[in-house]
């Protein structure tokens, strides 16, 4: 829909959208780690946090992307790519749950949705069952940020919402199970209690009960993009009337958020992956998904329709970063919680599928404005 704002940074021409929107999606679905220099290492078990065909969050957030695009504009090639995704990563068999494995369970949701494929239910409810019985909890009740790697032992990570919370709310709308929708519920609460900068509405990237701090309090670029998309999607999702107390506390800190964000994006419509540290790198990922959870928020009307020019400049500035093949530039690895700031200004770029993914993301939903 158009909204009564008019937006003063144009986009490209739509039919330019679309077909960088293609682009991208091809080199999604080729990358892969054959040489074995993404794989990490965690006491032995060797977990490929790159190539495609693995099940992790980098490709949950991926099928994600690809699915969202189908489902608003019919791409046939992109529903392609997660059905095919699916079959070939069932037949292998899923891995060991935990929060990142849980991320492409949104995906499943969303074709089970669509198709009603009777193979899809029992992995829905064995994962959320997992997460609401089995899944580590933090002090006052919160998804514990249980990964392959270290324990992150009474951590909330904002990763969480994206990865394993918004799933588990689109599980327990889809099965009809609200002990699954009023536990994402909670889980939005306690994580917003606790990673909300007050100062600034940015979010932490993570919060010890431990040690009863944010370790560097880190206001990481792409830590933000999840709570940039998570919001405006569990608000649609649970379908969260306008009275509803939990709509009103989400919409509010969304708004608290980008409000910081349009401060300080960078002339060249990005933002730092340290988002108040002008000396740290431009991070590409990150932007995109703040573009498109800010475009996804104006378009249904959640906030103020002038950040409609933000997110088209950031749109513009992440076209800036794709070159002709389709490949995005300035993408940061995978980042845990640290204690050094030092640390999130030197983690490395590298191609990665949500990198890819959340470019496709904004990419489409800047298409909604030529509606």
């Amino acid at each position: 829909m158009r909204t009564a704002h008019e937006p003063t940074c144009p986009l490209p021409p739509k039919v330019s959208i679309e077909q960088d929107i293609d682009l991208l999606l091809d080199k999604l679905a080729e990358i892969d780690d054959a040489s074995g220099t993404f794989l990490l290492d965690f006491d032995g078990l060797k977990v490929d946090d790159r190539s495609w065909g693995v099940w992790n969050w980098p490709q949950g957030v991926g099928l994600f992307g690809a699915y969202m695009n189908y489902r608003l504009t019919g791409n046939e090639r992109a529903r392609r790519m997660v059905h095919d995704w699916f079959d070939a990563r069932m037949a292998e068999g899923a891995p060991s749950k935990n929060i990142n494995t849980m991320a492409p369970l949104l995906a499943m949701a969303c074709l089970y949705e669509d198709t009603g494929d009777p193979r899809y239910p029992p992995y829905l409810k064995r994962w959320a069952d997992w997460a609401m019985c089995d899944l580590t909890r933090t002090d006052e009740g919160g998804f514990q940020h249980v990964t392959y790697g270290p324990a992150n032992t009474n951590q909330l990570w904002d990763d969480t919402l994206m990865m394993a919370v918004v799933p588990l709310a689109k599980i327990g709308m889809l099965l009809g199970r609200k002990d699954y929708v009023d536990e994402a519920r909670y889980q939005l609460m306690v994580h917003g209690k606790y990673l909300i900068d007050r100062r600034t509405g940015l979010w932490y990237h993570g919060w010890s009960f431990e040690r009863r701090d944010h370790h560097a309090g880190a206001l990481w670029c792409r830590g933000n993009c999840w709570i940039t998309i998570a919001i405006p999607t569990i608000v649609e999702l649970l379908d969260l009337a306008p009275g509803d107390p939990l709509r009103r506390l989400l919409l509010q800190a969304l708004q608290a958020q980008l409000a910081t964000l349009a401060r300080c994006q960078d002339e060249s419509g990005l933002w730092h992956t340290l988002l108040d540290d002008p000396s740290s790198y431009l991070e590409t990922s990150g932007s995109a998904g703040i573009a498109y959870g800010m475009l996804k928020a104006v378009h249904e009307r959640y906030v103020d329709p002038s950040f409609e020019d933000v997110a088209n400049r950031a749109v513009n500035g992440v076209l800036a970063q794709m070159d002709e093949h389709g490949q995005l530039a300035g993408v940061s690895m995978g980042t845990a919680l640290s204690d050094s700031l030092d640390y999130y200004r030197t983690v490395g770029l590298a191609d990665m599928p949500y990198g890819q993914s959340l470019a496709v993301l904004a990419l489409t939903e800047a298409l909604v404005s030529y509606r």
